[in-house]
């Protein structure tokens, strides 16, 4: 496969784009940026990706992406070491499983997972969240240790298919399920979903579908505006947040959803 600057800048637009945004509401960007990567190549009059292709560039820009917000979030004190370390250890056994797995599957079934993941994140955004205190520390943060292990393991498994790392649905789940403060939330899930892409980046690079060329555009987009997101998260309203992250993954469910059945 050829690749003109225009569609490096395109890949390098769509990587800088959807970093900004994830970095804002703590994930790693697999949300926005598999169906960007889907859609909008074939869209401009380029060769559009495979699900397979898709599904691997997702899950190497995360690892850098996420890294990269870790920094921040870590430095501002949103991150919990305890739920990461209950969480984080649990999804990257699963993302292992599901990252190497996903060569068994075809295009088809890795979207259908894609949609079925985004559909219970939404469902979960529009739960009544707990009131508790958003003054919580990250190391004072109390949470049921079993639902967490369990839960993630099971994202893990399923977003590791997809490349995706799980935060898109791990977000809400700390919100409502594990009632986590939404700022704390954000930055562990990100810290969460760099542990996780390290078992579906290394299952994907197994699986043979990984594009050298357009992992390294989206790295390195992925390191200019990942800091920029984390460091607008901590200066935005929660509440805002919590819209923003709704927004992203509604508007992903009815895209997916759409294009599945058309």
């Amino acid at each position: 496969m050829e690749y003109t600057f225009s569609y490096l800048l395109v890949l390098f637009l769509i990587g800088a784009i959807g970093s900004i945004l994830s970095g804002m509401v703590g994930i790693g960007g697999s949300v926005i940026k598999y169906p960007m990567l889907l859609y909008i190549p074939p869209l401009l009059g380029f060769v559009a990706f495979t699900a397979q292709e898709v599904a691997a560039i997702s899950a190497v820009q995360v690892f850098f992406s996420t890294l990269a917000a870790l920094v921040v979030f870590k430095k501002g004190g949103y991150v919990s070491f305890r739920l990461v370390g209950y969480m984080g250890t649990a999804i990257v056994i699963g993302s292992f499983i599901g990252g190497y797995g996903s060569k068994f599957l075809a295009d088809e079934t890795i979207n259908f997972v894609y949609a079925i993941l985004a559909s219970i994140a939404a469902i979960l955004m529009f739960f009544p969240k707990p009131k508790g205190s958003e003054e919580v520390l990250a190391e004072q943060l109390a949470f049921n240790r079993l639902y967490a292990v369990v839960l993630s393991f099971i994202v893990g498994v399923a977003s590791g298919i997809v490349g995706a790392a799980g935060a898109f649905i791990i977000v809400p789940i700390m919100l409502v399920i594990l009632k986590v403060p939404t700022r704390i939330a954000i930055g562990s899930s990100v810290a969460i979903t760099f542990i996780s892409s390290i078992g579906a980046t290394i299952g994907k690079v197994m699986g043979g579908h990984m594009l050298l060329v357009p992992s390294i555009v989206m790295v390195i987009a992925s390191l200019l505006a990942a800091p920029i997101g984390a460091k607008l998260s901590q200066k935005i309203n929660t509440k805002v947040l919590e819209y923003i992250l709704l927004v992203l993954i509604v508007a992903t469910v009815i895209k997916i959803w759409y294009e599945m059945l058309t």
